[in-house]
């Protein structure tokens, strides 16, 4: 039985780190409600040409160096996003181009906080069905671009 192992991993996070003291001076909040009820104590930003596929091109090479591989040992690339560059092409498709990668596939699945989990599961399934050897699964967002930083229902909880 063919059976998918996790080769490497990676990580890649916009410069710019937003604390929650920060936060305080955007809405009506504080470091230990945040901390209390998320357990979060810091987020990323994106700035200025950080994007979802720079990010995730910096957590892909991460990941295939500490896998030992190369861009010409993948099958396939899905990013798991809900905030892509672009509608078309599809962000996957940018990294596999900047990667230098010029065969297989590339697409990204979109389902937002479960994202990640279906891409690790469609993954499994282009193994386990023979359709590909390695295939690379990239989570990777940027949510500060489009969270509204007024509404401490929600910008609290996105890193």
């Amino acid at each position: 039985m063919i059976r998918s192992v996790v080769r490497g991993f990676g990580a890649s996070l916009p410069k710019r780190v937003m604390t929650n003291r920060e936060m305080e001076d955007k809405v009506d909040t504080s470091d230990e409600w945040i901390v209390q009820r998320t357990g979060i104590r810091q987020r990323y930003i994106a700035g200025e040409g950080e994007t979802t596929a720079s990010l995730g091109e910096g957590a892909a090479r991460a990941a295939l160096d500490n896998a030992g591989l190369t861009p010409a040992d993948l099958d396939v690339i899905i990013v798991a996003t809900s905030t892509p560059d672009n509608t078309f092409p599809a962000t996957a498709v940018n990294i596999q181009n900047r990667l230098g990668m010029h065969h297989g596939a590339a697409f990204d699945l979109q389902a937002v906080c479960s994202g990640f989990i279906f891409a690790v599961t469609t993954a499994d399934a282009y193994i386990r069905g023979g359709l590909a050897k390695r295939v690379l699964v990239i989570g990777a967002e940027t949510f500060s671009r489009i969270l509204d930083w007024n509404d401490r229902t929600t910008c609290v909880l996105f890193r």
